[in-house]
């Protein structure tokens, strides 16, 4: 687990449950070891405390596409997200 990880998943308990929580911590380290190795907790937390949202979730996956938005390289935020691409989504591995 990594530090940004391990610091995110402990900002965001306070949120939600550990297990969410963790989940959501993995995806942005996951995010920012293969778009962004200079992003920091807190980045993900200021843009967290400023979504749009009440829940939780919608609030995480709005900070993975302005995280996404902001970086030219990602193409598709939803393998971040809490819940990865989502069950009505193609599977992203068709046509690859």
């Amino acid at each position: 687990m990594s530090d940004l990880s391990e610091t995110l998943a402990a900002a965001f308990a306070d949120e939600t449950d550990d297990e969410i929580a963790q989940t959501a911590a993995d995806n942005i380290a996951d995010f920012a070891e293969e778009y962004d190795e200079d992003l920091t907790s807190d980045r993900v937390t200021d843009l967290l405390a400023d979504a749009p949202y009440d829940d939780f979730g919608r609030r995480f996956n709005w900070v993975i596409g302005e995280l996404a938005a902001e970086n030219e390289d990602c193409t598709d935020s939803r393998a971040f997200r809490i819940d990865g691409f989502g069950e009505l989504a193609a599977d992203p591995d068709i046509g690859t």
